[in-house]
């Protein structure tokens, strides 16, 4: 089972997220963490997200870079929050895939569909903001929607989560 989740800031994808593979699973859970720790309160947030995720029975593995060759365990089921972010390392970072960032990633989506059982990804909804960015930002946020839209093509269930409550818009039946 592959299942995209989108949705604003604050919007209780994450929770959303997290339900959906418990209930798919009971084998090994991987929560495939990307965000970068940058400082201080970076620091602090990443452990209470470890601690609560330890509480779920998930193993945290981080992985900023290089999706394709994460080590996940056959038939296991896989969360990887946050696309935003694996997008933004992989375009910045100078040893990720820079120009080549959606390509990358969708290689990396590819190798954990082949390895777990379940793999739940989290997006960001980004684009309805209308506004205009620096041609950078732009850049960015095409590759994101790139990636979301090739990740909605491959997916079993895709849902977008606004204010909490999770509205199907792909698959399977509602929930």
């Amino acid at each position: 089972m592959f299942i995209l989740i989108t949705g604003g800031s604050g919007s209780g994808k994450s929770e959303f997220a997290e339900t959906q593979i418990l209930r798919l699973s009971k084998e090994k859970r991987i929560y495939l963490a990307t965000m970068k720790c940058f400082d201080e309160e970076s620091k602090k947030r990443i452990a209470r997200h470890r601690k609560m995720r330890a509480e779920k029975q998930f193993e945290t593995v981080e992985r900023y870079l290089n999706l394709k060759k994460a080590d996940i365990p056959e038939g296991s089921s896989v969360l990887l929050e946050c696309m935003s972010n694996l997008v933004a390392n992989e375009m910045y970072d100078p040893e990720g895939a820079q120009e080549k960032a959606a390509e990358e990633i969708l290689e990396g989506i590819l190798h954990l569909k082949s390895r777990a059982k379940n793999v739940c990804v989290v997006t960001n909804e980004v684009f309805s903001d209308g506004e205009q960015y620096d041609d950078d930002t732009m850049r960015y946020l095409s590759y994101l929607g790139k990636i979301n839209c090739e990740m909605a093509k491959m997916a079993d269930e895709v849902y977008e989560v606004v204010y909490g409550i999770p509205l199907q818009r792909k698959g399977g039946q509602s929930r």
